[in-house]
């Protein structure tokens, strides 16, 4: 596997997580990345600064906010997202690892993938915990909540069409 796949399951990630407006420029992107022998690290800082972008503007389509709550929402989740990259940078990180080692990887650089990705998962569970009273402070329980169920959504998504374009380690033995 290499640096090409992970340029598309980013970009699939970002199709999921797009909206219908989008699909056809993902598509495009998709095709375009396809003819591409390697993802560059600026490549990829572009996709998922993109990503951020769409779920912003997802999130804002389906939180109705008063202005008032706007006003004090939108900097706690601009924090809330910066802190949020700083984890999934190590998560990129891992996919390009792993896909760089697939097809190689021993019994032990597999297991310490899995844990690795645990504590990912561990990492986001715990952010998650420590906004709910900074995002609850600015927003009603009802709201609070609506946010991370979309905030979660959204990163279901992503991460199923990720965890599907990752082949499974077992695999490269065959």
């Amino acid at each position: 596997m290499n640096k090409k796949l992970v340029m598309l399951f980013v970009l699939g990630g970002a199709f999921l997580a797009s909206g219908p407006t989008v699909h056809a420029q993902a598509a495009a992107s998709s095709s375009a990345a396809a003819g591409s022998q390697k993802a560059s690290d600026q490549d990829l800082q572009l996709l998922r600064e993109d990503i951020r972008s769409k779920k912003k503007q997802l999130i804002a389509a389906n939180l109705i906010l008063t202005d008032a709550e706007a006003t004090k929402f939108w900097p706690v989740y601009d924090q809330y997202t910066a802190d949020l990259v700083k984890i999934n940078d190590q998560k990129y990180a891992l996919i390009k690892e792993y896909a760089d080692a697939w097809g190689t990887m021993t019994d032990a650089q597999a297991l310490g993938y899995v844990n690795r990705w645990l504590a990912v998962d561990q990492q986001v569970a715990a952010l998650r915990s420590k906004y709910v009273p900074i995002v609850n402070q600015v927003l009603p329980g009802k709201k609070t909540a609506t946010f991370f169920q979309l905030d979660r959504r959204v990163q279901m998504m992503i991460d199923i069409q990720l965890a599907s374009q990752l082949p499974l380690v077992q695999a490269q033995d065959k």
